[in-house]
Parts: C-alpha cells; sequence; structure tokens
C-alpha cells in the first residue's frame, strides 16, 4: 500500500507538471496570423499600410517598415522605400538605428536587478554612484543651490531626478553636457565622473526634463552585475528571447543591412543620406562604441524588437524563457510619477504629469485615454527613437505596434505624424476588440 501511494503521488505531481507546461505553452509565442481572427478588418488594416506608403512616396522617409500584432498573432507587416537614396530596398531583415528605443531595453534590464533586490525605487542614487553625493542644482538665475537630498531611483527612471542630456539650449547644464561631451565619454566610467562635475536642471522630483538617465542607468547595470552593459543585455534579455541581430554593433558581415539614416535638406526640402565620412558626429554603428549607451546606443531589427514587445504582452515571458514576473511588468504599466512633478512636454506635444500621459520605468504611459484623446488602452506604454522609430505596447488591447523608419527631425516618433496616424489607422481597423 505505501508503494501504491508513492506511485499514486509521483503519478499526481507528474499530471500537476504537465498541466503547468501546458499551461505555460499556452503563452503566445508570435506567430504570423489571420487578421480577422484576432479582431482586424483587413480592408482597414490596408489603410494603415497606404497611410505609411505615402509617407515615403511623399519624401517624408526613405522607407518604412510596420507590424500589427494581436494575441501572439502578427497580422500586417508593410514595407515599402528603400535602406538608401532611391536604392536598395528595405527588407525585413534590415537593421535600423534604436538611439531612444534602447531605453526601453534598459529599463526590463534594470528590473531584472530589482527582482534579485539589488536596489528599490526609493533608493537614493548615491547608494550606487556614491560620485553624485554632492551635486549641485541650477537657479533660475543661473546660480547654484545645494540639492535638498539625493534623486531617488524612482526619479531616475522617469526622468524627474534633474539631470540634463546636451539636446536643449540656454542653460548651463546641457551647454555643460555638450561641451564636456558626456555621450561620447570613453566608457560609463568616465561619463559618471563628468556628470558628476554638472548641476541638476532642477531639485529632484520637481519637474520632468528628458533626460541622461538611462546611461546613468546602465552604469548601475554594470556595477550591480560585474558584466558590461551590452554583455549583460545580451546574456539576459537578447540571447534568451532569440533578439538576434539587437546589439550595440553591427557585424561586418551584416552591415549591408543597416539602413541608411537621412535629414530634410533645410536649402532643398528633400531627402538627404548622412554618413559618417560626411557628418564625423554621426555614430559609424558597424565600429565598436566608445560605451554602451543605454539612452540611445542600439540596433534592432523589426522581428526582435517583436520578441520584446511580445514577451512584455505576456506578462514577462516567451518561448518558455521567463525575463520578468507577472507583477514587475504590472509596475511598469504603472504611472511612476510623484504628486510633486510639475507637467512638462515630450516630442508630440503631449503632456507628461497632466492626468493623461503619465511616465512608467523608462517608456511614457497612458493613464487616462479619455483625457489623452487615444483610443490607446489604460496602461499602454509607448516611446520612440531619434532617428523615428515608434512603438506602443497596449496590454489592455493585448497587442503591439511597431514603426520603422531612419530620418532625423520631426520628434522621437513623429516623422510628419506617422504616429498619431498609426494610432488612429490600427484602433479603427480593430474592428471587433471582444476577440
Amino acid at each position: 500500500m505505501r508503494k501504491f501511494g508513492l506511485a499514486a503521488g509521483a503519478a499526481v505531481l507528474v499530471l500537476a507538471l504537465s498541466a503547468v507546461s501546458a499551461l505555460a505553452d499556452a503563452t503566445p509565442q508570435l506567430t504570423a496570423g489571420d487578421p480577422a481572427a484576432v479582431g482586424f478588418d483587413p480592408a482597414k488594416l490596408k489603410l494603415l499600410d497606404d497611410a505609411m506608403d505615402h509617407a515615403v512616396d511623399g519624401g517624408q522617409v526613405a522607407g518604412i517598415l510596420t507590424m500589427v500584432a494581436r494575441h501572439g498573432k502578427i497580422v500586417d507587416v508593410h514595407l515599402h522605400g528603400n535602406k538608401h537614396m532611391d536604392a536598395d530596398p528595405i527588407t525585413r531583415d534590415t537593421i535600423f538605428r534604436m538611439y531612444s528605443q534602447t531605453k526601453p531595453l534598459v529599463g526590463v534590464a534594470m528590473m531584472m536587478l530589482y527582482e534579485q533586490g539589488l536596489w528599490s525605487l526609493d533608493d537614493p542614487v548615491t547608494k550606487f554612484i556614491p560620485e553624485f553625493a554632492h551635486l549641485k542644482v541650477l537657479r533660475a538665475d543661473g546660480t547654484l543651490e545645494d540639492a535638498v537630498r539625493p534623486p531617488n531611483m524612482r526619479e531616475l527612471m522617469t526622468h524627474t531626478a534633474g539631470f540634463g542630456y546636451g539636446l536643449r539650449t540656454g542653460n548651463a547644464v546641457d551647454d555643460a553636457f555638450r561641451d564636456k561631451k558626456v555621450l561620447a565619454s570613453n566608457g560609463l566610467k568616465e561619463m559618471i565622473d563628468k556628470i558628476a562635475t554638472i548641476p541638476l536642471l532642477y531639485q529632484p522630483g520637481t519637474k520632468w526634463s528628458y533626460s541622461a538617465a538611462v546611461d546613468i542607468q546602465g552604469y548601475i547595470i554594470e556595477k550591480l552585475s560585474g558584466q558590461s552593459l551590452s554583455a549583460y543585455l545580451h546574456d539576459h534579455m537578447f540571447a534568451p528571447l532569440g533578439m538576434k541581430d539587437t546589439g550595440f554593433q553591427v557585424p561586418v558581415a551584416d552591415a549591408a543591412r543597416l539602413s541608411g539614416v537621412f535629414v530634410i535638406a533645410p536649402q532643398t526640402g528633400k531627402l538627404f543620406e548622412l554618413t559618417p565620412a560626411l557628418f564625423p558626429m554621426l555614430q559609424d554603428f558597424t565600429q565598436k562604441p566608445p560605451m554602451d549607451s543605454g539612452g540611445g546606443g542600439s540596433v534592432s531589427t523589426v522581428d526582435d524588437y517583436a520578441l520584446f514587445c511580445q514577451m512584455m504582452l505576456n506578462k514577462g515571458t516567451l518561448n518558455g524563457v521567463r525575463i520578468l514576473k507577472p507583477e514587475t511588468v504590472a509596475l511598469m504599466e504603472q504611472d511612476q510619477l510623484e504628486p510633486t512633478v510639475a507637467p512638462s512636454q515630450v516630442p508630440g506635444g503631449k503632456g507628461i504629469g497632466d492626468g493623461g500621459l503619465g511616465f512608467s520605468l523608462d517608456d511614457a504611459v497612458v493613464v487616462d485615454p479619455a483625457k489623452l484623446g487615444t483610443p490607446q488602452g489604460k496602461g499602454s506604454i509607448w516611446w520612440g527613437g531619434a532617428a523615428g522609430t515608434w512603438f506602443w505596447i497596449d496590454p489592455k488591447n493585448d497587442l503591439f505596434f511597431l514603426g520603422m523608419v531612419q530620418r532625423f527631425g520631426g520628434g522621437a516618433a513623429g516623422n510628419e505624424g506617422l504616429l498619431p496616424i498609426s494610432v488612429g489607422r490600427v484602433y479603427d481597423a480593430l474592428a471587433h476588440p471582444e476577440k
């Protein structure tokens, strides 16, 4: 009887493990699917494609690649235009400069270390970067005052810590970021040492202002993990998820897959392709960068970044690999701005912290869709990159969108209104959200 009992217990355990395995296998794994089966009207998705084509045909961008997925099913992938001027068509494996769309990747890496108990949202940044112990704050009259306290980790991940970036003009903080070439430092430690000599733009926790905060997070990841930022992301996120074309450098063998990057020439009003030879400040992604920039240093493909998006929709898991716990992903879908933060602006004119749009942990987040005037679900997170890539992840409707272009100007995800146009077209095409 005892042997029977042990055998029965073992059988129950096997069945239980099988049930858990089956449940895990039921997680959407991201495959091609029928639009109608997941609620989309194919004819209206064609209107989305037509709108993206118009941006190419009208000379706004050289090439474009978009993707829509719902319930783990890719229902629309659209390509139009070229990687270079009038040549070399965009392909599905084209590699794009992600720039600030690197930030959400680093945010997830930070939260992986958060789950290990290595830091908390209320920790002062100085716990990990003692070099910041004596930061000053720039007053409106140009004089300096002491910071009332060090910024905390929540503020670091919501751009409310007070750091500059070098993107604005007319203030001594951003001027110093440019003069000291902070973002061109030889390694993240050198970057930290430079930032430690530059005052904050404001007292921590009082304003939202786009900043070098995610590059600072990259340094913290290196300190906590003992790995370089690029190695940590590769080993703990990119390789496990199968993001084989995502990193901080394009291998020589894949250089032909890297899209060109463009601007609108002010003299002609037409697209002009930039090159490192003509513009030495333009990063050559085929060369090893001087530092791993968590704020804007990665390259990726539409299929690679789609794996990241689907992992987030799956509450932290994909293809049997768990990156984050569900409760951590839920935390990243919540507004993390403190009540003391004054509303500010982001590219596209939406006010961060105005009650409609909030900021989560390295992503903007939809707090009140009605107030924001968006069909996106509450808790949708989004961001974009300086060369025009943009994305959003909508957990309420279980969908994501990716837009890939390469053109500076028009806002991080603006490019003549492609972000709002894509939002409108996608949700108009979602004819049966109940499916």
